[in-house]
């Protein structure tokens, strides 16, 4: 039985976490594989630009890794704590996405399962988002339709309790600069050309298992600060 720490809070929202400048510090710039990984995507229903990778630390681009937990081959487990998402593989691998994680990711435990998969999906803000927002998400009460512009980018996988949907979701993001940060809300999002291929692997019916955010697959790393213009939102 899935274990939800909180009630979901909302579906997704925008910005990030304040960066103190004299921390900053520059990232190693990322090699010609990974750049053609997040390179554009023309032939989507909506074009998509190449994501700027270039101030990512290399630990949250796509890439296969060891994988030692007892999840079986297929189920996708969530690191809030360490901002990663794995899709177990065989023979103890795992292919790990970097993700962000707003204050709903947080917030929640458990296991849960991908109810319903969407490309291009369309985005309605809760209301506890309009009332927090209401200049900024009150015009979308009736929903946005996908494309560039939508804050869940080109997919979404839908996670529910059993039949209850739980108003998580994994999706793509208008913001990839906050790719390996704490966001001001939202769920778990992803550099849209890494939800893409996600979507590509991932059935309806998949196990999703989201770790306390003190628990983690692998060893915590500080991470590799951004630099200060990068590191600020809205």
């Amino acid at each position: 039985m899935a274990l939800f720490i909180l009630a979901p809070l909302a579906l997704v929202g925008s910005g990030c976490v304040a960066v103190d400048a004299q921390r900053a510090a520059v990232v190693p710039q990322p090699n010609a594989a990974f750049a053609a990984m997040y390179g554009a995507r023309p032939a989507e229903r909506f074009a998509l630009p190449a994501t700027d990778v270039a101030d990512v630390d290399p630990r949250y681009f796509r890439q296969e890794v060891a994988y030692a937990r007892p999840e079986s081959p297929g189920t996708l487990v969530v690191d809030p704590g360490n901002k990663f998402l794995y899709l177990v593989r065989e023979n103890g691998r795992a292919l790990r996405y970097g993700v962000g994680v707003g204050r709903a990711g947080l917030a929640w435990s458990g296991t849960a399962r991908v109810g319903r998969k969407a490309e291009w999906p369309r985005w309605t803000p809760t209301s506890d988002m309009i009332a927090r927002e209401p200049e900024r998400n009150g015009p979308w009460r009736h929903g946005m339709a996908g494309g560039p512009g939508n804050p869940l980018g080109p997919r979404a996988l839908y996670l529910f309790d059993g039949p209850r949907d739980t108003l998580y979701r994994i999706h793509g993001t208008t913001e990839p600069h906050t790719i390996g940060t704490d966001v001001s809300s939202g769920c778990i999002r992803m550099f849209n050309q890494d939800v893409i291929d996600l979507y590509g692997r991932v059935p309806v019916e998949t196990r999703v298992v989201v770790l306390p955010a003190d628990e983690h697959v692998e060893p915590a790393q500080p991470s590799v600060v951004r630099t200060a213009s990068r590191g600020t939102g809205s």
